[in-house]
């Protein structure tokens, strides 16, 4: 939340100086929209041998932009660090591997996709296309 202080330009038709006394000052309150922060990351399935050449994210919260996770070797994966995501509410993402689609173990669930931007993105089940959730909640 910001407060912010203003000084009306004139009171009763009189310019104020904002130096004087008697001067009177407003404040208003601007809700900023509820934002949270969220570390993404994947390791290769056990047995993998093969490293990726790209590890990325693409989401309703990048606006499914892709966006690259680097190698983090103290993790033996890849981890990305986003931050501002609308906060309460619930997002739809994918992380993709060498540009395809890959499950991601610490989804919040999986959903339909919704319209052909996600679709593009989709990972095929038993079940037909789905895309990850992400529970963005805030403090």
């Amino acid at each position: 939340m910001e407060v912010h202080t203003r000084q009306p330009a004139s009171v009763d038709g009189q310019i104020q100086n904002p130096s004087r006394s008697g001067c009177l000052s407003a404040e208003y309150v601007t809700e900023l929209p509820a934002q949270s922060t969220k570390v993404f990351r994947w390791q290769p399935p056990e047995g993998q041998t093969q490293t990726p050449a790209t590890v990325e994210i693409a989401g309703s919260f990048t606006h499914w932009q892709k966006v690259p996770l680097t190698r983090a070797n103290e993790l033996d994966g890849w981890q990305v660090t986003l931050e501002h995501i609308p906060g309460n509410r619930t997002h739809h993402y994918m992380l993709l591997v060498d540009g395809k689609p890959t499950h991601d173990e610490n989804a919040d669930g999986m959903a339909v996709p919704r319209g052909p931007e996600e679709e593009q993105f989709q990972l095929m089940t038993s079940r037909g296309g789905r895309v990850f959730m992400l529970a963005a909640q805030t403090k």
